[in-house]
């Protein structure tokens, strides 16, 4: 198919061509610079919205930690520029591009966003949805419209911005963007505990994270796994990770207090730490082999080691755990069994994150909704974008 390419770099330019599309009732695949191209279903579009030219920052309030910027403004833009500052995105946004065959470092802040990638963090600072304070945009009606604020402490209209975190440009071509940021932590140790099997790593991340120490990574990496990683491949076997943060004495104290509760194989240094924790935001162990089928589930954490038990039983597959048990990163073969199958029981869902376009194509990417969640996901395109003309069936088919 041979796609026509609108590349607006003005909000006014962008309601045009969503009116445009309007009138003529063509769909259209928005985008940035296309770095989460194979994530979520396959669009069908002959016309596509190219938002990379919406670009820059708008304003920056390092003391009021507030960012704004335009939605096509790249990452590698943003994020040396926060770490100046000695700030960044608590929620620690992945980077999925190597996943995808693409060069590290090539999403927009936008595209963050509308993906709701949100890292091993998470379990101590909440999502990208909790950090998104302000959206600028045109709706799939062709209008554009505001919604949220620009200072923390603003609460009318978050609703907006909480609704387009995850909705992969189904709901709105944003324009711009803010954000919350906050100060990056001074130091960074890891403990690792070593030979623990899946349920004996659940229950030292479970102390670890109910301890007052205040973790901020609790990964598991079964020893396949963790032979992989350039940085605990060498310590041998199953590595159990635990990160602390913050200013430098506070986390080494901490570390003292954890390794006499928990015991430690090894401790890592600050440099060591953070490669390790960007092998595990960004799924760097099953970046090869790329014909792997790569799945994400999030369950509760003490189901955690049984999913992993049935999966397999069920397949061949290499996986390994985030958030404490709470998130299963799964690597299968082409063709395996239904991994859905393997959460019965537990109220977890999964996410189908890297496969061919006709297996996007054909089997859910997201997990099937209740009946109820599904009418009311309907009701909110509906209202944002009522003739289905953004990224039509990028989440749920005929959404």
């Amino acid at each position: 198919m041979t796609i026509t390419t609108f590349k607006p770099d003005t909000a006014a330019q962008l309601a045009d061509s969503v009116q445009w599309a309007l009138s003529n009732g063509e769909p259209l695949e928005v985008l940035g610079t296309g770095t989460k191209r194979r994530l979520g279903r396959p669009v069908q579009a002959a016309y596509a919205l190219d938002l990379s030219a919406l670009s820059g920052v708008v304003a920056y309030e390092p003391e009021e930690l507030v960012l704004t910027v335009k939605a096509g403004t790249p990452l590698a833009e943003v994020l040396p520029m926060l770490a100046e500052r000695r700030q960044h995105f608590a929620f620690e946004p992945q980077d999925l591009g190597p996943l995808y065959g693409l060069p590290a470092g090539g999403g927009t802040v936008g595209g963050m966003l509308a993906a709701g990638l949100t890292g091993p963090r998470r379990i101590q600072a909440g999502s990208a949805r909790d950090h998104f304070l302000g959206v600028e945009g045109v709706s799939g009606r062709g209008e554009v419209y505001k919604g949220g604020g620009k200072v923390v402490k603003n609460v009318t209209g978050y609703d907006v911005p909480k609704l387009m975190a995850g909705s992969m440009g189904t709901l709105t071509a944003m324009t711009e963007v803010t954000l919350k940021v906050l100060p990056a932590p001074e130091d960074v140790r890891t403990l690792v505990l070593l030979g623990r099997d899946d349920s004996e790593a659940v229950r030292a991340l479970t102390l670890a994270l109910q301890s007052p120490h205040e973790v901020s990574g609790a990964a598991h990496l079964p020893a396949a796994v963790a032979a992989r990683s350039g940085v605990v491949a060498r310590l041998g076997g199953a590595a159990t990770c635990i990160r602390l943060e913050g200013f430098g004495p506070s986390v080494a104290a901490r570390v003292a207090a954890l390794t006499d509760e928990l015991g430690a194989d090894a401790v890592l240094e600050r440099d060591e730490s953070l490669a390790l924790w960007r092998e595990i935001r960004d799924v760097a162990f099953f970046a090869q082999p790329a014909e792997r089928l790569v799945w994400k589930l999030s369950v509760p954490p003490t189901e955690g080691p049984r999913v992993a038990a049935a999966i397999r039983e069920t397949t061949e597959a290499d996986l390994y755990f985030d958030w404490g048990g709470g998130l299963l990163w799964v690597a299968a073969v082409p063709g395996a069994a239904d991994i859905r199958a393997c959460l019965d029981g537990t109220g977890g869902h999964a996410t189908l994150i890297r496969a061919p376009d006709d297996v996007r194509a054909s089997v859910p990417v997201y997990h099937p909704q209740p009946e109820p969640l599904a009418t009311l996901a309907a009701r909110v395109k509906e209202s944002f974008d009522p003739k289905r003309l953004l990224n039509p069936g990028r989440i749920y088919a005929g959404v």
